[in-house]
């Protein structure tokens, strides 16, 4: 269940009971307000509150009173110059929470984006559902020999079958083994919650609250939006870029363009990128550049959209 009944119940709650505010809301935001966007197996991403619009942002970095005389397309031309030039602090400005629920595994990696608040739940004081992810057969590949932290091609499917069976078994196993573990009763042991809890596998579903900052959380999107970034993370990524249209669009758009769609060239490149322009043959050995840093800049010139 993505979902407890208690939780679908707050969130009827919650969107059956609006309320009025002298701050500015962004309507296409208040419409996904509550509501989760369902990911992975057992997974989903919800916004439970923000602070802050497009116009936070150009107020703050004109440090102004209200919205003022000024047209839409002034704003985004602001918003679109305070990207392109990164002067970040505007955007820290505007604020947004997520409740998450995600694999232990993908939270992990996910901890490592630090300039966030983070409340997760707790399995010192609460029984976690028996809930795991399984990946979908074409998830299931072989280790990249080029990239440590990567995938390959996608296993057979008689091999990914087998992967699966394996990944059931064991987290079934162990979460049996954790219900004997915390059961106080007749066969059980009784063992204190935050003992029991070390035997769960990685693909056990967790939830936290996650508030960050605009700045902050469109470098989490970049980072992790990646075509190179682990599947699993990546999904909930793509849902926040979904979430940042909404909500900020002149800043999701600017963005998208500065940050997503671009590519930054060192003084090395820059350098061989000149030579290549005024009529000079440049290859990897002449260059100066590293074979990897040479290849990067290529592919960069050479991507499609």
């Amino acid at each position: 269940m993505r979902l407890t009944e208690s939780q679908i119940d707050e969130i009827a709650a919650q969107r059956g009971a609006p309320t009025q505010t002298l701050r500015p809301s962004v309507p296409a935001l208040e419409a996904l307000l509550y509501t989760p966007i369902e990911l992975l197996d057992h997974g989903f991403l919800r916004v439970v509150d923000y602070m802050g619009d497009d116009s936070a942002i150009v107020q703050a970095a004109r440090v102004s009173y209200g919205r003022g005389t000024r047209k839409v397309s002034e704003d985004a031309a602001l918003i679109r110059y305070l990207m392109r030039h990164r002067h970040s602090t505007p955007f820290e400005m505007c604020e947004i929470k997520f409740h998450v629920k995600l694999p232990i595994f993908v939270a992990r990696q996910w901890i490592r984006h630090r300039m966030a608040s983070v409340n997760e739940y707790s399995a010192r004081y609460s029984i976690l559902d028996r809930e795991f992810y399984i990946p979908e057969p074409a998830q299931l590949a072989a280790q990249s020999v080029s990239n440590r932290q990567g995938r390959a091609d996608a296993l057979p499917p008689e091999v990914a079958e087998r992967v699966m069976t394996m990944l059931r078994a064991d987290a079934v196993q162990c979460f049996t083994d954790y219900e004997t573990m915390l059961d106080d009763g007749e066969g059980g042991i009784g063992l204190a919650r935050e003992l029991a809890r070390m035997n769960l596998t990685l693909n056990t579903y967790t939830q936290w609250y996650w508030k960050i900052d605009l700045h902050n959380l469109m470098h989490f999107i970049a980072l992790r939006i990646d075509p190179h970034a682990q599947y699993e993370i990546r999904v909930y990524a793509e849902a926040m870029l979904t979430v940042l249209r909404a909500w900020v669009p002149a800043a999701a758009a600017a963005f998208e363009d500065y940050r997503m769609g671009a590519f930054t060239f060192s003084a090395g490149m820059l350098a061989v990128l000149q030579r290549m322009l005024a009529g000079e043959a440049v290859d990897a050995a002449s260059s100066g550049l590293s074979k990897r840093e040479y290849a990067e800049m290529l592919a960069a010139l050479n991507r499609t959209a």
